[in-house]
């Protein structure tokens, strides 16, 4: 240190110190070659003159010290700078540049900055990797942060690898670049999605975790739906195998508005199967044997794999005897050798058999069994109209229900037996051709019909229930197997009964007698009201025509009267006409009115009545009565002298009295 320096340094006192502290910061200033060069320098000399300084010497040496470092820093980021034309020397003796030099000095330093803009997707270089962060160099005058947790799909990270950024702001509130990793890969992901789903691409995804109805898988750190019905050509039973491992996807679908993206590995699978399976259908033959492995099982039959093409086995062709699911005969991945049946071409439909490997039932059945025989069997199916029995595997007959029992009112089947039942039979037809055989239960009992003529002669009475009517009679039963009609008009003698279920319920207990026996059509007509004797002889004397009697209308008919009960039990019938009353209202329900007969016809049982009648009789007698008064009133006048005033009177009161009489 020269003398003057020495003097200077023991003249300093804190003002000179701060002094000096803003001259050296000017000349960073000055000779700094970038604006954070000078920043960086104001920033060091401010923490110098927060430090308890005394002498000039210290000053300027950690100045100095704190320039060399900011100088040292830039320099690596500066290195696109024509710095062999930089005199550094000068820069250290504190010589400053020309205006024209610094201008062109900063125009080359920002010649190697990038220029980005919000939300650009750029590329930057892992400039240091710590426990919480990673800065990536982006040629940018600020470096950008990222918190490693964006990374940890990316276990193998290091410095100098390149990444894609998104710039979600070039300055935030604290003056920093903000930047996202995660951000840039998602839209990078679905940009690589949309061209994967142009171009048919296949990629390469890791699944995750099983959802409903099928897997979710990671597609570029894009979570993908891989539906169940997507993942094999043949149906998958344990997705959970699938979890954790990578698989090859296609990109079938994309919901851009609820960002679903669907993926498909069957596609992949069925792609090379496809050729296989051409390969396959061309040397198919009808009747062919191939041997294949049950796939699915479902309740109509069962799909087997031929080795690349699948083929469906119905339920009925798996056996010969009736199953109720093919369960029963296979089971899921069992070898099983087949028949194809039919197949096409055009649709890739192949139709197998399973029990045509085998010899049919009916061929094996007893060459002695014949009409007339007794089997035993079981019920496998029931019907409305019967129930078929198996009584030997794969051989059934069926029992209609007219061969169930002699009684002629099972509605069906299930009236008379169950599935499950066993029971026995007699063979009444058999067809080995056709392999159909028809069976009979009721022929195992006796026929209520041999000797109906002795138990149920014409005449005799009976005991019957009511088991169903018609519009024309009731059906009763006398006996399993033994059936009656009793016609409508043969139920009473005195009401007059449309349908019988005025007279009657099913049911219900009615003592008959038989009218008529023909047993060649096994039909019997039987009667009720013949029971008692015929009461019309004995009326025809009480209900003379013309005679007046009193009746309560029991039933109303809209249009073509009312029926009238009678004295006696005996029941009549008014017509509409005849109803009228006298106040010209019309009779009604539940009435009770006098009524003269108008007819009595003892042959069908029936009574005209008139209510109407009873007192237009009246009428018409004191109509004559009055017509007569006045024809003898006028012919006295006519013989006597000429008309008085009083004769004029008794005539007006003539004429009034007939007017008012009719």
């Amino acid at each position: 240190m020269s003398e003057n320096e020495d003097k200077k340094a023991a003249e300093s006192t804190p003002e000179t110190v701060e002094n000096q502290v803003e001259e050296t910061t000017e000349e960073v200033k000055a000779e700094a070659t970038t604006e954070e060069v000078v920043e960086e320098a104001t920033e060091s000399t401010e923490k110098i003159v927060k430090k308890d300084v005394t002498t000039k010497e210290e000053v300027e040496t950690e100045a100095d010290e704190e320039v060399k470092e900011i100088v040292a820093e830039k320099k690596s980021e500066e290195q696109a700078i024509d710095l062999e034309n930089f005199d550094w020397d000068k820069y250290a003796a504190g010589e400053t540049y020309s205006d024209e030099e610094v201008k062109a000095i900063e125009q080359k330093y920002e010649g190697t900055l990038k220029s980005i803009k919000n939300k650009e997707l750029v590329i930057g270089k892992v400039s240091s990797i710590g426990d919480r962060e990673v800065v990536i160099n982006l040629d940018y005058k600020s470096e950008g942060v990222v918190p490693i947790n964006e990374f940890r799909y990316n276990p193998d990270l290091a410095v100098g690898d390149e990444v894609e950024l998104i710039v979600e702001k070039l300055e935030n509130k604290k003056g920093q670049l903000e930047v996202s990793h995660k951000i840039a890969r998602i839209h990078r992901a679905w940009l690589k999605v949309n061209e994967c789903l142009e171009t048919g691409e296949i990629i390469t995804g890791r699944v995750k975790s099983r959802t409903k109805g099928g897997l979710i898988a990671d597609v570029f750190g894009i979570e993908a739906f891989l539906p169940g019905s997507q993942i094999d050509v043949k149906p998958i039973r344990d997705y959970d195998e699938y979890v954790g491992k990578n698989m090859e996807f296609k990109v079938v679908k994309i919901n851009h508005e609820f960002k679903n993206v669907v993926v498909s590995h069957k596609a992949l699978i069925e792609a090379e199967l496809e050729e296989q399976k051409k390969q396959i259908m061309s040397g198919l033959e009808k009747g062919q044997v191939l041997q294949g492995i049950v796939k699915n099982v479902t309740s109509y039959g069962v799909f087997v794999d031929l080795g690349g093409v699948d083929g469906l086995i119905h339920i009925t062709d798996l056996s010969w005897k009736r199953i109720k699911h093919p369960e029963e005969i296979v089971t899921l991945d069992e070898k099983i050798n087949v028949v194809i049946l039919d197949f096409n071409d055009d649709k890739k439909r192949i139709a197998l058999g399973l029990k045509q490997l085998e010899k049919h039932p009916w061929d094996s059945l007893d060459e002695k069994m014949a009409v007339g025989d007794k089997v035993k069997g079981k019920v496998v199916v029931m019907a409305d109209y019967g129930a078929f029995v198996e009584i030997a595997d794969g051989v059934e007959g069926l029992i209609h229900v007219s061969e169930m029992s002699w009684s002629q009112h099972l509605r069906s089947a299930q009236d008379f037996v169950n599935v499950g039942d066993e029971i026995e039979a007699q063979i009444l037809t058999l067809d080995r051709e056709e392999r159909k055989m028809s069976l009979g239960v009721k022929q195992l009992s006796p026929d209520p019909w041999e000797g109906i003529a002795t138990k149920y002669p014409v005449g005799s009475q009976h005991k019957s229930t009511v088991r169903n009517f018609t519009n024309f009679g009731v059906f009763t039963e006398l006996e399993p197997g033994i059936d009656g009609l009793i016609h409508v008009s043969d139920l009473s003698w005195n009401k007059k009964i449309k349908h019988p279920s005025e007279f009657c319920n099913v049911g219900d207990e009615l003592e008959v007698v038989v009218m008529e026996l023909d047993e060649e059509n096994r039909k019997l007509s039987l009667g009720h009201k013949q029971l008692e004797e015929k009461p019309w002889e004995q009326f025809e004397s009480v209900f003379t025509e013309g005679s007046t009697h009193s009746g309560t209308i029991i039933k109303v008919e809209a249009k073509s009267g009312a029926v009238v009960s009678l004295p006696y039990g005996i029941e009549g019938y008014a017509p509409a006409r005849h109803l009228k009353k006298e106040d010209g209202e019309k009779a009604k329900l539940d009435e009770v009115l006098d009524f003269v007969v108008l007819e009595f016809d003892n042959s069908n049982g029936k009574i005209i009545l008139s209510h109407t009648r009873t007192f237009e009789e009246a009428q018409e007698n004191e109509a004559k009565k009055t017509k007569a008064e006045t024809s003898k009133q006028m012919k006295k006048m006519s013989n006597g002298p000429k008309s008085t005033l009083g004769d004029m009177d008794a005539l007006q009161e003539l004429k009034d009295k007939m007017e008012k009489g009719g």
